[in-house]
């Protein structure tokens, strides 16, 4: 975070699931020592404001009728596919813009 910090020179702002790592003790002093960070953190299960799920859903829906030989090509495809989408900043911003978050600041 201190390196994107650095690079970004700007306030970051995370949406955090609840992972254990994410609520440790040691996470939160983390936080708390940087007044540029500011972390929101999603239900339990909240799939609406997540905008990976929207990512997954993508790449679900882009290897639906793909049949890998092994774990192996079913990986590869996973990473090309992946790739792809990252790349493609109109739908990285769709998969935002359908949890309701704002893209630019006011």
């Amino acid at each position: 975070m201190d390196a994107a910090h650095q690079q970004l020179d700007g306030p970051i702002v995370l949406v955090w699931d609840n992972d254990r790592h994410h609520l440790s003790r040691v996470m939160r002093a983390m936080i708390e020592a940087r007044p540029w960070l500011t972390v929101f953190q999603l239900p339990s299960y909240a799939p609406e404001p997540n905008p990976a799920e929207g990512v997954w859903s993508a790449l679900k829906r882009a290897l639906a009728n793909l049949a890998p030989h092994d774990i192996d090509e079913l990986a590869a495809m996973v990473a090309t596919k992946l790739k792809r989408m990252q790349y493609r900043s109109g739908l990285l911003d769709g998969f935002i813009a359908q949890t309701g978050f704002i893209l630019e600041p006011p």
